[in-house]
Protein backbone atom coordinates (compact mmCIF):
# COMPACT_ATOMS: atom_id res chain seq x y z
CA UNK A 1 0.00 0.00 0.00
CA UNK A 2 1.39 3.73 -0.52
CA UNK A 3 0.91 5.46 2.26
CA UNK A 4 2.02 9.65 1.57
CA UNK A 5 2.30 11.92 4.59
CA UNK A 6 1.13 15.44 3.49
CA UNK A 7 2.72 17.41 6.12
CA UNK A 8 2.06 21.09 7.29
CA UNK A 9 0.83 23.37 9.39
CA UNK A 10 -2.37 24.36 7.24
CA UNK A 11 -2.92 27.54 9.27
CA UNK A 12 -5.63 27.49 7.86
CA UNK A 13 -5.88 25.25 5.15
CA UNK A 14 -5.68 26.78 1.86
CA UNK A 15 -6.77 26.05 -1.95
CA UNK A 16 -3.67 25.81 -2.81
CA UNK A 17 -3.29 22.97 -0.43
CA UNK A 18 -6.53 21.27 -1.18
CA UNK A 19 -5.03 21.68 -5.34
CA UNK A 20 -2.02 19.33 -3.87
CA UNK A 21 -4.35 16.48 -2.24
CA UNK A 22 -6.83 16.25 -5.03
CA UNK A 23 -3.61 16.43 -7.63
CA UNK A 24 -2.05 13.33 -5.48
CA UNK A 25 -4.79 11.42 -5.06
CA UNK A 26 -4.19 9.23 -8.28
CA UNK A 27 -0.49 8.15 -7.10
CA UNK A 28 -0.96 7.03 -3.59
CA UNK A 29 -3.60 4.24 -1.70
CA UNK A 30 -4.01 6.94 1.30
CA UNK A 31 -2.64 10.29 1.71
CA UNK A 32 -2.35 11.61 5.50
CA UNK A 33 -2.45 15.18 5.88
CA UNK A 34 -0.56 15.73 9.07
CA UNK A 35 -1.17 19.01 10.74
CA UNK A 36 2.51 19.68 12.44
CA UNK A 37 2.90 21.15 15.68
CA UNK A 38 5.69 23.26 16.10
CA UNK A 39 6.60 24.71 19.41
CA UNK A 40 8.40 27.56 17.59
CA UNK A 41 4.83 28.64 15.92
CA UNK A 42 2.06 30.24 17.44
CA UNK A 43 -0.90 29.25 15.15
CA UNK A 44 -3.68 31.29 14.33
CA UNK A 45 -6.24 27.82 14.52
CA UNK A 46 -5.99 25.24 17.13
CA UNK A 47 -4.52 21.72 15.84
CA UNK A 48 -8.77 20.53 16.03
CA UNK A 49 -9.93 22.93 13.93
CA UNK A 50 -7.38 22.60 11.54
CA UNK A 51 -7.97 18.71 11.44
CA UNK A 52 -11.64 19.29 11.26
CA UNK A 53 -11.46 21.58 7.97
CA UNK A 54 -9.24 18.48 6.13
CA UNK A 55 -11.89 16.09 7.51
CA UNK A 56 -15.03 18.15 6.34
CA UNK A 57 -13.44 18.97 3.04
CA UNK A 58 -12.40 15.00 2.04
CA UNK A 59 -15.38 13.74 3.94
CA UNK A 60 -16.30 11.91 0.78
CA UNK A 61 -12.91 11.56 -0.45
CA UNK A 62 -11.83 7.20 1.69
CA UNK A 63 -8.35 8.07 0.57
CA UNK A 64 -7.59 11.28 2.49
CA UNK A 65 -7.35 11.26 6.43
CA UNK A 66 -5.86 13.81 8.48
CA UNK A 67 -3.98 13.74 11.63
CA UNK A 68 -1.68 15.45 14.66
CA UNK A 69 1.56 14.69 14.71
CA UNK A 70 4.53 16.24 16.87
CA UNK A 71 8.23 16.03 16.15
CA UNK A 72 10.16 14.79 13.23
CA UNK A 73 8.38 13.78 10.17
CA UNK A 74 10.68 11.01 9.32
CA UNK A 75 9.26 10.05 12.51
CA UNK A 76 5.71 10.21 12.14
CA UNK A 77 6.04 8.29 8.40
CA UNK A 78 7.08 5.27 10.20
CA UNK A 79 4.38 5.47 13.25
CA UNK A 80 1.96 5.40 9.97
CA UNK A 81 4.06 3.36 7.78
CA UNK A 82 4.30 6.36 4.78
CA UNK A 83 6.75 5.94 2.51
CA UNK A 84 6.59 8.81 0.33
CA UNK A 85 6.13 12.58 1.70
CA UNK A 86 4.28 15.38 0.01
CA UNK A 87 5.21 18.72 -1.01
CA UNK A 88 3.98 21.44 -2.71
CA UNK A 89 6.35 23.76 -4.52
CA UNK A 90 5.17 27.65 -5.00
CA UNK A 91 8.18 28.89 -6.51
CA UNK A 92 11.95 28.05 -7.18
CA UNK A 93 12.99 29.40 -3.40
CA UNK A 94 10.28 27.02 -2.36
CA UNK A 95 12.32 24.14 -4.01
CA UNK A 96 15.72 25.26 -2.32
CA UNK A 97 13.99 25.06 0.96
CA UNK A 98 12.26 21.88 0.17
CA UNK A 99 15.07 19.66 -1.01
CA UNK A 100 17.25 20.41 1.76
CA UNK A 101 14.72 18.75 4.34
CA UNK A 102 14.12 16.45 1.36
CA UNK A 103 18.17 15.43 1.92
CA UNK A 104 17.91 15.73 5.30
CA UNK A 105 15.11 13.29 5.58
CA UNK A 106 16.48 10.81 2.96
CA UNK A 107 19.61 10.78 5.48
CA UNK A 108 17.55 9.72 8.14
CA UNK A 109 15.59 7.21 6.44
CA UNK A 110 16.04 6.02 3.18
CA UNK A 111 13.25 4.20 2.19
CA UNK A 112 11.21 6.99 2.16
CA UNK A 113 11.09 9.30 -0.67
CA UNK A 114 10.10 12.92 -0.82
CA UNK A 115 7.87 13.92 -3.64
CA UNK A 116 7.36 17.08 -5.10
CA UNK A 117 4.05 18.75 -6.64
CA UNK A 118 3.87 21.97 -8.41
CA UNK A 119 1.23 24.08 -7.53
CA UNK A 120 -1.33 25.31 -10.24
CA UNK A 121 -0.14 28.95 -11.23
CA UNK A 122 -3.78 30.59 -9.82
CA UNK A 123 -2.58 29.03 -6.36
CA UNK A 124 0.95 30.63 -6.27
CA UNK A 125 -0.09 33.85 -4.28
CA UNK A 126 -1.70 31.91 -1.60
CA UNK A 127 0.49 31.24 1.16
CA UNK A 128 -1.38 30.50 4.80
CA UNK A 129 0.60 33.66 6.27
CA UNK A 130 -0.50 35.90 3.70
CA UNK A 131 -4.40 34.38 4.42
CA UNK A 132 -3.72 34.77 8.21
CA UNK A 133 -2.29 38.33 7.65
CA UNK A 134 -5.67 39.36 5.58
CA UNK A 135 -8.08 37.53 8.50
CA UNK A 136 -6.15 39.51 11.45
CA UNK A 137 -6.68 43.00 9.45
CA UNK A 138 -10.22 42.40 8.79
CA UNK A 139 -10.24 41.45 4.97
CA UNK A 140 -11.77 38.90 2.93
CA UNK A 141 -10.03 35.80 2.41
CA UNK A 142 -12.20 33.89 1.15
CA UNK A 143 -10.79 33.95 -2.48
CA UNK A 144 -8.12 31.26 -1.35
CA UNK A 145 -10.06 29.35 1.40
CA UNK A 146 -11.94 26.64 0.79
CA UNK A 147 -16.09 26.70 1.13
CA UNK A 148 -15.47 24.72 4.87
CA UNK A 149 -12.70 27.44 5.98
CA UNK A 150 -15.13 30.34 5.08
CA UNK A 151 -18.49 29.12 6.40
CA UNK A 152 -16.66 28.30 9.48
CA UNK A 153 -14.91 31.58 10.20
CA UNK A 154 -18.21 33.37 9.86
Amino acid sequence: MRICLFPGTFDPVTLGHIDIINRALPLFDKIVVGVGINSAKKPMFSAEQRVGWIEEIFKNEPKVESAVYEGLTINFCKEINARFILRGIRYVSDFEYEKTIADANRALDRNIETVFLTGEPKYTSVASTIVRDILKNGGDASPFLPEAVINSLK
